[in-house]
């Protein structure tokens, strides 16, 4: 009997594009070399172009999915993505509190790319209070950064709208806050940032740890951020560091982008498969 391979459980909602959600990490986590677990945290209704409805389920239902995996087989990783509810928050937060030596990878899902809000103001803070203290290593986008390290206190200034308060906070600052809420690292992508090449920043309460720089590609991809939190996830469930899982994981997530395919009316959809498509095409000399 073969050796299983390291086993990753995602927590995240369903997408029928295939282009983000659950079915982006399922084939990420299998192209990465591992075995993908799934708990369905929401039903969507949505397209490469945006997404329409959501419809949470019932966090008793989180819980059931979860405990009945972690019963019977040994996870490595876990791997958050689109929540849904404040009441699935915490019951995720319960049943991660129970496995403390799993690393816990955690892309903060707050909107889609077309800007449709998929986190409330509730469900942000218990995110902050829930599970950023259990929280290896987070992975927001700077949107998402700084929506998340916006304090209550931010709100109280009578000259300045949230999203002024937002556009303040530089990047280095938004990390700091994130580690303060108790995650061990976080990185920060800048694929919404104004600039030439894309730059993600990696940190722990000890400081900077590493930029890593890319090629700025010309299209919008429906999934890449959930791409990158499941390559960071397998990457560590086979064993690697989170240094050394960030930087593998970013290489994986640009070639995915980089060999995009565009389905449909909106954004591309990063191809998990790229490294298939020249090793595995059939042997034309083999008799049929």
């Amino acid at each position: 009997m073969s050796q299983p391979p390291p086993i990753v459980l995602s927590f995240a909602a369903n997408d029928p594009s295939g282009g983000a959600g659950i079915q982006a990490d399922l084939l990420t986590i299998a192209s990465m070399g591992c075995h993908p677990l799934s708990v369905i945290t929401a039903v969507t209704v949505q397209d490469t172009t945006g997404v329409d409805d959501i419809l949470p389920l019932d966090s008793e239902w989180i819980t059931s999915q979860a405990r009945t995996l972690l019963e019977d087989m040994p996870v490595h990783a876990f791997k958050l993505g689109l929540l849904g509810s404040v009441e699935i928050i915490a019951a995720i937060a319960e049943i991660v509190s129970d496995y403390p030596n799993i690393p816990l990878i955690m892309d903060p899902v707050l909107a889609s790319g077309r800007g449709d809000e998929l986190a409330t103001e509730d469900m942000i803070d218990a995110m902050r209070n829930l599970l950023l203290p259990q929280v290896t290593l987070l992975t927001p986008n700077s949107l998402e950064a700084r929506r998340l390290a916006l304090h209550d206190e931010d709100d109280d200034d009578q000259d300045q709208d949230q999203d002024q308060d937002q556009d303040n906070l530089s990047l280095d600052e938004c990390a700091f806050r994130l580690l303060d809420m108790g995650c061990e690292y976080v990185l920060i992508t800048g694929t919404h940032e104004n600039t030439s090449l894309v730059t993600n920043s990696l940190f722990t309460a000890d400081g900077h740890v590493r930029s890593d720089d890319w090629k700025r590609l010309p299209r919008s991809y429906h999934g890449s951020g959930c791409t990158l939190a499941s390559a960071i996830a397998a990457s560590m469930a086979n064993g690697l560091s989170v240094n050394e899982s960030v930087y593998a994981a970013q290489e994986f997530t640009w070639h995915t982008l980089d060999a995009s395919f565009r389905p449909g009316m909106g954004q591309n959809i990063p191809n998990r498969l790229f490294w298939a498509k020249d090793t595995h095409k059939p042997n034309k000399s083999r008799p049929a």
